[in-house]
Protein backbone atom coordinates (compact mmCIF):
# COMPACT_ATOMS: atom_id res chain seq x y z
CA UNK A 1 0.00 0.00 0.00
CA UNK A 2 1.16 3.08 -0.84
CA UNK A 3 2.03 6.23 0.85
CA UNK A 4 -1.46 8.06 -0.91
CA UNK A 5 -3.37 5.32 -0.20
CA UNK A 6 -2.75 5.09 3.41
CA UNK A 7 -3.53 8.77 3.30
CA UNK A 8 -6.99 8.07 1.56
CA UNK A 9 -7.84 5.74 4.01
CA UNK A 10 -7.16 8.01 7.03
CA UNK A 11 -8.90 10.56 5.27
CA UNK A 12 -11.94 8.15 5.09
CA UNK A 13 -11.43 7.11 8.57
CA UNK A 14 -11.77 10.22 9.90
CA UNK A 15 -14.85 11.24 7.89
CA UNK A 16 -16.24 8.23 8.83
CA UNK A 17 -15.91 8.70 12.51
CA UNK A 18 -16.84 12.34 12.67
CA UNK A 19 -19.78 11.75 10.70
CA UNK A 20 -20.70 8.90 13.34
CA UNK A 21 -19.99 11.20 15.97
CA UNK A 22 -22.35 13.76 14.64
CA UNK A 23 -25.57 11.54 13.51
CA UNK A 24 -24.48 10.08 17.33
CA UNK A 25 -25.05 13.65 18.81
CA UNK A 26 -27.94 14.35 16.37
CA UNK A 27 -29.52 11.30 17.54
CA UNK A 28 -29.19 11.87 21.54
CA UNK A 29 -30.69 15.73 20.45
CA UNK A 30 -34.01 14.09 19.23
CA UNK A 31 -33.80 11.03 21.74
CA UNK A 32 -34.12 14.41 24.20
CA UNK A 33 -36.61 16.24 22.67
CA UNK A 34 -38.38 13.27 22.46
CA UNK A 35 -38.34 12.19 25.99
CA UNK A 36 -38.82 16.04 26.99
CA UNK A 37 -41.92 15.81 24.98
CA UNK A 38 -43.19 12.50 26.43
CA UNK A 39 -45.74 13.86 29.11
CA UNK A 40 -47.69 11.84 31.94
CA UNK A 41 -51.65 11.99 31.97
CA UNK A 42 -51.55 14.28 35.01
CA UNK A 43 -49.36 16.48 33.21
CA UNK A 44 -51.16 16.54 29.56
CA UNK A 45 -54.29 17.03 31.79
CA UNK A 46 -52.38 20.24 33.71
CA UNK A 47 -51.22 21.61 30.16
CA UNK A 48 -54.57 21.53 29.13
CA UNK A 49 -56.31 23.38 31.92
CA UNK A 50 -54.09 26.58 30.84
CA UNK A 51 -56.44 26.60 27.47
CA UNK A 52 -58.32 27.01 24.86
CA UNK A 53 -57.06 30.59 23.83
CA UNK A 54 -59.00 32.51 23.42
CA UNK A 55 -61.77 32.01 25.40
CA UNK A 56 -65.38 31.96 25.09
CA UNK A 57 -67.00 35.36 26.22
CA UNK A 58 -70.40 36.84 26.96
CA UNK A 59 -71.87 40.21 27.75
CA UNK A 60 -70.90 41.69 31.22
CA UNK A 61 -74.11 41.92 32.85
CA UNK A 62 -73.23 45.22 34.61
CA UNK A 63 -72.55 46.80 31.70
CA UNK A 64 -75.83 47.42 29.54
CA UNK A 65 -73.99 48.60 26.18
CA UNK A 66 -71.40 45.69 26.86
CA UNK A 67 -71.18 44.11 23.06
CA UNK A 68 -73.37 47.30 21.80
CA UNK A 69 -71.89 48.81 18.42
CA UNK A 70 -72.22 52.68 19.09
CA UNK A 71 -70.91 52.05 22.84
CA UNK A 72 -67.91 50.13 21.69
CA UNK A 73 -66.90 52.95 18.85
CA UNK A 74 -67.67 55.47 21.16
CA UNK A 75 -65.09 54.05 23.61
CA UNK A 76 -62.95 53.17 21.39
CA UNK A 77 -62.76 56.69 20.11
CA UNK A 78 -62.61 58.32 23.83
CA UNK A 79 -59.83 56.07 24.61
CA UNK A 80 -57.54 58.05 22.35
CA UNK A 81 -58.90 61.42 22.98
CA UNK A 82 -56.73 64.20 25.20
CA UNK A 83 -59.74 66.30 25.89
CA UNK A 84 -61.27 64.18 28.31
CA UNK A 85 -58.05 65.42 30.83
CA UNK A 86 -58.04 68.91 32.67
CA UNK A 87 -55.01 70.22 30.43
CA UNK A 88 -56.03 68.49 26.97
CA UNK A 89 -53.12 67.00 26.59
CA UNK A 90 -53.94 63.13 28.77
CA UNK A 91 -55.81 60.19 27.28
CA UNK A 92 -56.33 56.72 27.94
CA UNK A 93 -53.75 56.00 25.67
CA UNK A 94 -51.07 58.16 27.13
CA UNK A 95 -50.68 55.75 29.73
CA UNK A 96 -52.05 52.76 28.03
CA UNK A 97 -50.34 52.58 24.48
CA UNK A 98 -51.23 49.84 22.74
CA UNK A 99 -47.69 49.16 20.70
CA UNK A 100 -46.55 47.97 24.26
CA UNK A 101 -49.81 45.73 25.20
CA UNK A 102 -51.39 48.58 26.41
CA UNK A 103 -48.97 49.45 28.69
CA UNK A 104 -46.78 52.23 29.04
CA UNK A 105 -42.99 50.55 29.50
CA UNK A 106 -42.47 52.49 32.70
CA UNK A 107 -41.42 50.87 36.05
CA UNK A 108 -43.96 52.86 37.82
CA UNK A 109 -47.39 55.22 36.49
CA UNK A 110 -47.33 58.59 36.24
CA UNK A 111 -50.05 60.44 37.73
CA UNK A 112 -52.11 59.14 41.11
CA UNK A 113 -49.78 55.89 41.06
CA UNK A 114 -46.46 57.72 40.78
CA UNK A 115 -43.93 55.76 42.68
CA UNK A 116 -45.66 53.35 43.53
CA UNK A 117 -47.59 51.07 40.66
CA UNK A 118 -46.79 49.83 37.35
CA UNK A 119 -49.44 50.46 34.63
CA UNK A 120 -51.01 46.91 34.12
CA UNK A 121 -51.81 46.05 30.49
CA UNK A 122 -55.24 45.80 29.32
CA UNK A 123 -54.91 42.84 26.71
CA UNK A 124 -57.67 40.37 27.23
CA UNK A 125 -58.42 42.61 30.56
CA UNK A 126 -62.58 41.71 30.07
CA UNK A 127 -61.53 38.21 31.76
CA UNK A 128 -60.64 39.84 34.86
CA UNK A 129 -62.24 39.64 38.24
CA UNK A 130 -61.16 42.90 40.13
CA UNK A 131 -59.37 45.82 38.58
CA UNK A 132 -55.91 46.95 39.71
CA UNK A 133 -53.19 45.63 41.43
CA UNK A 134 -55.42 45.62 44.77
CA UNK A 135 -58.53 45.02 43.47
CA UNK A 136 -59.92 48.46 44.01
CA UNK A 137 -62.65 47.92 41.39
CA UNK A 138 -65.09 45.38 40.90
CA UNK A 139 -66.13 46.27 37.12
CA UNK A 140 -63.81 47.45 33.74
CA UNK A 141 -66.13 50.27 33.83
CA UNK A 142 -65.67 51.17 37.36
CA UNK A 143 -61.88 51.09 36.72
CA UNK A 144 -62.36 53.15 34.12
CA UNK A 145 -63.84 55.74 35.59
CA UNK A 146 -61.16 56.57 38.11
CA UNK A 147 -58.91 57.86 36.38
CA UNK A 148 -60.80 60.57 34.36
CA UNK A 149 -62.09 62.29 37.26
CA UNK A 150 -58.96 62.15 39.59
CA UNK A 151 -57.16 65.16 39.68
CA UNK A 152 -53.94 63.45 40.02
CA UNK A 153 -54.31 62.09 36.18
CA UNK A 154 -56.78 63.08 33.85
CA UNK A 155 -58.97 65.81 36.16
CA UNK A 156 -61.61 65.71 34.48
CA UNK A 157 -65.29 66.21 35.24
CA UNK A 158 -68.68 65.99 33.86
CA UNK A 159 -68.60 69.39 31.96
CA UNK A 160 -65.91 68.74 30.40
CA UNK A 161 -66.91 65.17 29.53
CA UNK A 162 -70.16 66.35 28.06
CA UNK A 163 -68.17 69.18 25.81
CA UNK A 164 -66.01 66.49 24.41
CA UNK A 165 -69.03 64.43 23.54
CA UNK A 166 -71.16 67.55 21.95
CA UNK A 167 -67.99 68.95 20.11
CA UNK A 168 -67.92 66.43 17.71
CA UNK A 169 -70.69 64.80 15.38
CA UNK A 170 -69.27 61.35 15.44
CA UNK A 171 -69.10 61.24 19.36
CA UNK A 172 -72.81 63.03 19.99
CA UNK A 173 -74.46 60.82 17.76
CA UNK A 174 -73.28 57.63 19.03
CA UNK A 175 -73.64 58.39 22.41
CA UNK A 176 -77.18 59.10 21.33
CA UNK A 177 -77.34 55.36 20.15
CA UNK A 178 -75.73 53.69 23.09
CA UNK A 179 -77.28 55.70 25.33
CA UNK A 180 -80.74 56.86 24.32
CA UNK A 181 -80.06 60.69 25.14
CA UNK A 182 -78.14 63.41 24.23
CA UNK A 183 -75.06 64.39 26.67
CA UNK A 184 -75.74 66.98 29.24
CA UNK A 185 -73.75 67.56 32.69
CA UNK A 186 -76.18 67.83 34.46
CA UNK A 187 -76.85 64.07 33.87
CA UNK A 188 -76.36 62.02 36.97
CA UNK A 189 -75.54 58.68 34.55
CA UNK A 190 -73.35 60.57 32.19
CA UNK A 191 -69.70 59.86 33.81
CA UNK A 192 -71.08 56.54 34.33
CA UNK A 193 -72.26 55.98 30.96
CA UNK A 194 -68.80 57.32 29.48
CA UNK A 195 -67.02 54.52 31.32
CA UNK A 196 -69.18 51.79 30.54
CA UNK A 197 -68.32 52.72 26.69
CA UNK A 198 -64.65 52.73 27.65
CA UNK A 199 -65.16 49.30 29.00
CA UNK A 200 -67.26 48.25 26.39
CA UNK A 201 -64.47 48.66 23.99
CA UNK A 202 -61.31 47.86 26.12
CA UNK A 203 -63.47 44.23 26.30
CA UNK A 204 -62.61 44.21 22.48
CA UNK A 205 -59.01 43.79 23.64
CA UNK A 206 -58.07 40.08 23.16
CA UNK A 207 -54.57 39.15 22.59
CA UNK A 208 -53.77 36.47 19.60
CA UNK A 209 -53.15 32.79 20.16
CA UNK A 210 -49.02 32.18 21.49
CA UNK A 211 -46.60 29.81 20.69
CA UNK A 212 -47.80 27.71 23.52
CA UNK A 213 -51.35 27.95 22.72
CA UNK A 214 -49.76 26.01 19.01
CA UNK A 215 -48.51 23.36 21.50
CA UNK A 216 -51.10 22.71 23.66
CA UNK A 217 -53.69 22.51 20.58
CA UNK A 218 -51.12 19.78 19.20
CA UNK A 219 -50.84 17.91 21.98
CA UNK A 220 -54.93 17.84 22.35
CA UNK A 221 -55.32 16.73 18.70
CA UNK A 222 -51.98 14.63 18.75
CA UNK A 223 -50.65 16.33 15.97
CA UNK A 224 -46.65 14.88 16.43
CA UNK A 225 -45.78 18.02 14.03
CA UNK A 226 -46.85 20.47 15.96
CA UNK A 227 -45.59 19.30 19.25
CA UNK A 228 -42.17 19.26 17.85
CA UNK A 229 -42.04 22.42 16.38
CA UNK A 230 -42.69 23.99 20.49
CA UNK A 231 -38.68 24.35 21.35
CA UNK A 232 -37.42 21.84 23.76
CA UNK A 233 -36.11 24.65 26.14
CA UNK A 234 -40.01 25.63 26.32
CA UNK A 235 -41.21 22.26 27.18
CA UNK A 236 -38.20 22.37 29.47
CA UNK A 237 -39.52 25.57 31.53
CA UNK A 238 -43.27 24.48 31.16
CA UNK A 239 -42.30 21.08 33.00
CA UNK A 240 -40.83 23.26 35.94
CA UNK A 241 -43.38 25.70 35.48
CA UNK A 242 -46.08 23.33 36.66
CA UNK A 243 -43.79 21.08 38.86
CA UNK A 244 -41.04 22.05 40.94
CA UNK A 245 -42.06 25.39 40.84
CA UNK A 246 -45.70 25.00 41.59
CA UNK A 247 -46.23 28.24 39.11
CA UNK A 248 -49.57 27.12 38.25
CA UNK A 249 -50.92 26.96 41.67
CA UNK A 250 -51.57 30.89 41.39
CA UNK A 251 -50.75 30.97 37.82
CA UNK A 252 -53.90 29.01 36.72
CA UNK A 253 -55.84 28.40 33.62
CA UNK A 254 -55.85 29.29 30.03
CA UNK A 255 -55.13 33.50 31.83
CA UNK A 256 -52.47 32.09 33.88
CA UNK A 257 -53.90 33.83 36.59
CA UNK A 258 -56.00 32.81 39.44
CA UNK A 259 -57.70 36.43 39.74
CA UNK A 260 -56.14 36.73 43.47
CA UNK A 261 -54.38 37.87 45.57
CA UNK A 262 -50.99 37.42 47.25
CA UNK A 263 -47.45 38.19 49.10
CA UNK A 264 -44.69 37.51 47.26
CA UNK A 265 -41.89 39.27 48.93
CA UNK A 266 -41.79 41.94 46.95
CA UNK A 267 -41.19 45.20 49.39
CA UNK A 268 -44.38 46.98 50.17
CA UNK A 269 -42.68 50.06 51.50
CA UNK A 270 -42.99 53.72 49.58
CA UNK A 271 -40.24 56.00 49.43
CA UNK A 272 -39.68 58.26 51.01
CA UNK A 273 -41.53 56.52 53.76
CA UNK A 274 -45.11 54.43 54.43
CA UNK A 275 -46.53 52.08 52.97
CA UNK A 276 -48.67 50.27 49.67
CA UNK A 277 -51.18 48.09 51.85
CA UNK A 278 -52.31 46.75 48.70
CA UNK A 279 -55.14 44.42 48.89
CA UNK A 280 -56.23 45.51 52.44
CA UNK A 281 -56.31 49.02 51.15
CA UNK A 282 -58.00 48.33 48.43
CA UNK A 283 -60.80 45.98 49.66
CA UNK A 284 -61.72 49.64 51.73
CA UNK A 285 -61.67 51.64 48.45
CA UNK A 286 -63.98 48.83 47.02
CA UNK A 287 -66.59 49.18 49.72
CA UNK A 288 -66.64 53.12 49.97
CA UNK A 289 -67.09 52.95 46.35
CA UNK A 290 -70.69 54.50 45.08
CA UNK A 291 -69.64 52.74 41.92
CA UNK A 292 -69.11 49.09 42.70
CA UNK A 293 -71.57 46.85 42.08
CA UNK A 294 -73.38 46.62 45.10
CA UNK A 295 -74.20 50.17 43.67
CA UNK A 296 -77.26 51.79 41.48
CA UNK A 297 -75.17 51.47 38.70
CA UNK A 298 -74.68 47.93 38.33
CA UNK A 299 -77.36 47.24 35.23
CA UNK A 300 -77.59 43.51 36.46
CA UNK A 301 -80.74 43.72 37.93
CA UNK A 302 -79.86 40.37 39.65
CA UNK A 303 -76.88 41.34 41.51
CA UNK A 304 -75.68 38.14 41.09
CA UNK A 305 -72.33 39.83 39.73
CA UNK A 306 -72.05 41.07 42.87
CA UNK A 307 -71.54 37.98 45.32
CA UNK A 308 -67.97 38.19 45.55
CA UNK A 309 -67.69 42.12 46.52
CA UNK A 310 -70.82 41.11 48.95
CA UNK A 311 -68.90 39.10 51.03
CA UNK A 312 -65.24 41.04 50.76
CA UNK A 313 -63.97 42.10 54.20
CA UNK A 314 -60.48 43.97 55.50
CA UNK A 315 -58.54 41.57 57.22
CA UNK A 316 -55.09 41.90 58.15
CA UNK A 317 -53.74 39.17 56.26
CA UNK A 318 -54.79 40.68 52.68
CA UNK A 319 -52.22 43.35 54.21
CA UNK A 320 -49.28 43.65 51.56
CA UNK A 321 -50.86 41.42 48.94
CA UNK A 322 -50.90 42.33 45.30
CA UNK A 323 -53.09 40.51 42.38
CA UNK A 324 -51.43 37.40 40.76
CA UNK A 325 -51.11 38.92 37.27
CA UNK A 326 -51.88 37.01 34.01
CA UNK A 327 -48.51 35.80 32.13
CA UNK A 328 -49.49 36.31 28.89
CA UNK A 329 -47.94 39.03 26.47
CA UNK A 330 -45.40 39.29 29.61
CA UNK A 331 -42.80 40.12 26.69
CA UNK A 332 -44.76 43.72 25.75
CA UNK A 333 -45.37 44.29 29.22
CA UNK A 334 -42.63 44.40 31.39
CA UNK A 335 -40.92 46.12 34.19
CA UNK A 336 -42.64 43.73 36.50
CA UNK A 337 -44.16 43.57 40.00
CA UNK A 338 -46.58 45.46 41.31
CA UNK A 339 -44.23 48.11 41.84
CA UNK A 340 -42.63 47.70 38.02
CA UNK A 341 -38.86 46.62 40.40
CA UNK A 342 -37.75 43.66 38.75
CA UNK A 343 -36.68 44.48 34.67
CA UNK A 344 -36.55 41.54 32.87
CA UNK A 345 -38.18 38.28 32.88
CA UNK A 346 -34.72 36.99 33.59
CA UNK A 347 -34.42 38.77 36.82
CA UNK A 348 -38.51 37.60 37.84
CA UNK A 349 -37.19 34.11 37.78
CA UNK A 350 -33.94 35.26 39.72
CA UNK A 351 -36.08 36.47 42.85
CA UNK A 352 -38.27 33.42 42.52
CA UNK A 353 -34.55 31.27 42.58
CA UNK A 354 -33.42 33.07 45.80
CA UNK A 355 -36.64 34.37 47.37
CA UNK A 356 -36.08 35.45 50.96
CA UNK A 357 -38.87 34.70 52.92
CA UNK A 358 -38.00 36.85 55.34
CA UNK A 359 -39.69 39.23 53.41
CA UNK A 360 -42.79 37.14 53.35
CA UNK A 361 -44.87 38.99 56.13
CA UNK A 362 -47.14 36.11 58.61
CA UNK A 363 -49.91 35.93 56.49
CA UNK A 364 -48.08 35.41 53.13
CA UNK A 365 -47.55 33.15 50.86
CA UNK A 366 -46.32 30.04 52.63
CA UNK A 367 -46.50 28.03 49.40
CA UNK A 368 -43.59 29.86 48.10
CA UNK A 369 -39.87 28.39 48.87
CA UNK A 370 -36.53 29.65 47.12
CA UNK A 371 -36.51 27.41 44.03
CA UNK A 372 -32.77 27.51 44.01
CA UNK A 373 -32.45 26.96 40.28
CA UNK A 374 -29.41 26.69 38.07
CA UNK A 375 -28.19 28.54 35.34
CA UNK A 376 -29.90 26.29 32.61
CA UNK A 377 -33.25 26.04 34.37
CA UNK A 378 -33.36 29.46 34.64
CA UNK A 379 -33.12 29.66 30.92
CA UNK A 380 -35.33 27.18 30.15
CA UNK A 381 -38.30 28.93 32.84
CA UNK A 382 -37.67 31.84 30.79
CA UNK A 383 -38.16 30.58 27.41
CA UNK A 384 -40.81 28.85 29.02
CA UNK A 385 -42.22 32.36 29.85
CA UNK A 386 -41.45 34.08 27.03
CA UNK A 387 -43.81 31.33 24.55
CA UNK A 388 -46.76 32.78 26.57
CA UNK A 389 -46.64 36.09 24.29
CA UNK A 390 -47.09 36.35 20.72
CA UNK A 391 -44.77 35.33 18.48
CA UNK A 392 -45.38 38.75 16.18
CA UNK A 393 -46.05 42.40 16.98
CA UNK A 394 -49.43 42.79 18.00
CA UNK A 395 -51.11 45.18 14.93
CA UNK A 396 -52.70 47.89 15.78
CA UNK A 397 -56.10 47.83 17.68
CA UNK A 398 -59.04 47.95 14.60
CA UNK A 399 -61.35 50.51 14.41
CA UNK A 400 -64.98 50.22 15.08
CA UNK A 401 -66.94 50.44 12.16
CA UNK A 402 -69.31 53.61 12.15
CA UNK A 403 -72.88 52.91 13.23
CA UNK A 404 -75.13 53.07 10.06
CA UNK A 405 -76.98 56.07 11.80
CA UNK A 406 -73.92 58.11 12.23
CA UNK A 407 -72.47 58.11 9.24
CA UNK A 408 -72.41 61.66 7.80
CA UNK A 409 -75.44 61.68 4.93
Amino acid sequence: MTCGSIDRLLYRLAFAAAFAAAWLALTAAVCAADEARDFSAAELARIAAHGPWPLASAPDPGNRVSGNAAAIRLGHDLFFDPRLSADRRVACASCHDPVQGFQDGRATARGLLTGTRNTPGLLDVRHRRWFGWDGGHDSLWSASLRPILDPREMGGNAARVARTLRGKAGLDCHYRQAFGKPPHANDPDLLVNVAKALAAWQETLVSPPTPFDRFRDALQRGEAQGVAAYPTAAVRGLRLFLGRGQCATCHAGPLFSNGEFGDIGVPFFIRPSGVDPGRQGGIKRLLASPWNLLGSYNDDATRDNATQTRFLRTEHRNFGEFKVPTLRNLKLTGPYMHNGSVATLREVVRHYSELDEDRLHTDGERILRPLRLTDAESADLVTFLESLSPASPLPPPAVPSVVAACRAP
